[in-house]
């Protein structure tokens, strides 16, 4: 791709893509590394774990790439796409501590977590655990797979704020039955920002008939990865997230003694493919139909990226995102007057924070279906800061102010979200 003569696109300069990172100290103003993403420098972004957001060079790649396809498509789907994902592939094997074989690539972890309980069947009675903490899209796959095969969906409350890890285990396994034949849980949580500890819960149920998929959504570029080590039957995560691939890239990892039998959600020529050099997962998987592949194929230019940002690569970004995540935490904390929602063990690179009032009485004219909240939809539109409002009455009674924190932001973004609710009086 990096040969390509097609011209550079709108928007962007040559100064912009290829200047590269450099190392910011902490805390700085973070302008020069701000500036290789295409973030809108008129607002504060504040949620980059709802969709990510993807570097500039990352985008021009994947233009000079789609003009690369278009000017021969029958060239690139035939001859070339799966050389490029199988690169792909080893790249992002590599990264989250996994064999090739057991990779592949879906649109998003919902899809992933889809394609593994779509696979699975269960028998009347059987029970699939999860907890109130899961993301809604995939509770509501467990809950579609539990009506199709009279199996249970089975929810665990699980506190917020709380102290320990060991709340999350004693939760998990309080609800585990001689029924149990599934686990569903986050690594990290969506809606809390919860860094489960999913290693001492797959520890604690090793030897049990249990298969655990692991929700991984935030995961990948958050979290240091090895897959194989950790010994779950399924793992799926957002390389678009953190990682800053373009939107639609994600994988599916599945254990070897599971890979004969689960399928992707949309069955296709990979299905009676005589091929015998690859796995029938792999050929599934790897060709759905005509599709943008390019985000699948741009994992390793995002990865890439963010290893030039820091002399210690993508570690050392992980652990400077975890250290701005709890130096604003407890910046906003202080300044509404509530403690810290978890232990520093249970925090990556984003923290929800229960300094909001609760709902009920408030007025709001905010539109139906886009923010569900009057402070998110005021934060937006009167003072520029993207920034997620959390409820979930069920696990806490408080609303919960969601940041995010990824090497475009400092602290004086976090600033100015507490200002700006000083204004609107809280």
């Amino acid at each position: 791709m990096g040969e390509h003569s097609e011209g550079v696109p709108p928007g962007f300069t040559e100064l912009d893509l290829y200047k590269g990172g450099g190392t910011v100290s902490f805390g700085a103003e973070n302008k020069d590394l701000r500036e290789l993403w295409q973030l809108d420098p008129a607002y504060v972004f504040l949620n980059h774990g709802s969709y990510g957001a993807t570097p500039k060079s990352v985008l021009y790649e994947q233009h000079r790439l789609h003009l690369h396809i278009d000017s021969e498509p029958v060239r690139f789907f035939r001859l070339e796409l799966e050389d490029y994902l199988d690169a792909a592939r080893e790249k992002l094997a590599d990264f989250v501590g996994a064999d090739r074989d057991g990779i592949v690539f879906v649109p998003n972890a919902t899809t992933g977590v889809n394609a593994v309980l779509r696979s699975t069947k269960f028998k009347p009675g059987d029970e699939i655990l999860t907890t109130d903490h899961a993301y809604n899209a995939c509770k509501n796959a467990a809950d579609f797979v539990a009506q199709r095969d009279g199996a249970t969906v089975k929810v665990v409350h699980i506190p917020y704020p709380m102290s320990s890890p060991k709340q999350v285990v004693d939760a998990v396994l309080s609800g585990v039955t001689d029924r149990t034949r599934f686990l569903m849980i986050d690594h990290v949580t969506s809606p809390t920002a919860v860094v489960f500890p999913v290693q001492k819960i797959i520890d604690a149920l090793e030897g049990s008939e249990i298969d655990i998929l692991i929700d991984g959504a935030h995961a990948p570029g958050m979290l240091p990865l090895d897959l194989t080590t950790m010994g779950m039957a399924y793992y799926t995560g957002n390389c678009h997230k953190w990682l800053c691939a373009p939107k639609g890239a994600a994988f599916l990892y599945v254990r070897e003694d599971k890979r004969g039998q689960v399928r992707p959600v949309t069955i296709s020529h990979g299905a009676n493919s005589t091929r015998s050099d690859k796995s029938r997962m792999l050929l599934e998987f790897d060709w759905t139909g005509t599709g943008d592949y390019t985000p699948f194929i741009l994992i390793p230019k995002a990865i890439e990226f963010l290893e030039s940002l820091y002399p210690g690569g993508v570690r050392e970004l992980m652990e400077r995102n975890h250290r701005l995540a709890m130096e604003a935490g407890k910046m906003l904390c202080d300044r509404f007057g509530v403690p810290m929602p978890l232990p520093e063990e249970m925090i990556g690179s984003m923290v929800a924070l229960p300094i909001l009032r609760p709902l009920d009485g408030e007025k709001t004219k905010v539109p139906s279906g886009k923010w569900s909240d009057p402070v998110q939809d005021r934060l937006f539109h009167e003072f520029n800061i993207e920034v997620p409002v959390v409820s979930l009455p069920s696990v806490v009674q408080r609303r919960l102010i969601r940041i995010s924190c990824h090497a475009h932001n400092s602290m004086s973004d976090y600033e100015k979200l507490a200002d700006a609710l000083k204004k609107m009086g809280f």
